[in-house]
């Protein structure tokens, strides 16, 4: 029994190190760090691109507005004339890892491995990654360290609306929206994954926020406009 507990010790506090505390760290960085000053917005989209990402495209473009798109590897591959069409239509391209894996379930040659894996198909696809955001913006320390090697800033969010709720709706997405979005936030919603086809509601919650986001003096830019 001592030899056991000794392991689950030795494996907890392994697992403390390299994950939990690198992750906790890595979100009090972002979470509470200064934020841009101007009343501007920004609108970014995790888990695509899939079948829903074509009519929110279109949308954002009724509006002239440019996002950036946090995709998911594997799914950018699968959707390549989505891709291009983000790219004629001006938006920014980031990446979401391959698979959208834990970070924190991921060792060391898994995670490098993720990350090479995601900017090869990417190039391939002719798309040139500058920002990253890990699912569930979770990391560990080979990410943390790859990331700083490829000069890829982690990216994640101020306002989520729990979009990928089953039990959600759009009216209650763009209320959630509206009241917790503030000056130089950074909006994450989801354009891919998702119950019930949860990335629908999504779009026509937008269909509702962002008149009104506009009608209050917002401008929305691309996470490569990002400045304190």
């Amino acid at each position: 029994m001592l030899v056991i507990a000794s392991f689950v010790l030795i494996f907890l506090s392994a697992f403390l190190l390299y994950a939990l505390l690198p992750s906790y760290w890595n979100k009090q960085k972002f979470f509470h760090g200064q934020k841009p000053k101007e009343n501007t917005i920004y609108l970014t989209f995790d888990d695509g691109p899939s079948e829903f990402t074509k009519d929110l495209l279109s949308l954002l473009k009724q509006y002239n507005i440019k996002a950036t798109f946090f995709c998911v590897a594997t799914f950018a591959k699968e959707h390549k004339n989505i891709i291009q069409k983000m790219q004629q239509d001006g938006h920014l391209i980031a990446l979401h890892s391959l698979k959208h894996k834990n970070a924190m379930l991921q060792g060391i040659s898994e995670t490098k491995n993720d990350l090479e894996q995601s900017l090869a198909i990417m190039q391939e696809l002719g798309v040139s990654i500058q920002y990253y955001r890990p699912p569930w913006g979770d990391t560990n320390l080979a990410l943390l360290k790859e990331l700083k090697k490829k000069n890829l800033p982690c990216i994640l969010w101020d306002v989520m609306a729990e979009d990928w709720e089953a039990t959600t709706s759009e009216e209650i997405i763009a209320n959630k929206l509206l009241e917790r979005t503030k000056p130089g936030d950074i909006i994450c919603l989801h354009d891919g994954r998702g119950k019930n086809d949860a990335p629908q509601k999504t779009i026509f919650a937008l269909k509702k926020a962002i008149p009104l986001f506009l009608e209050k003096g917002f401008e929305f830019k691309t996470i490569d406009e990002y400045k304190i």
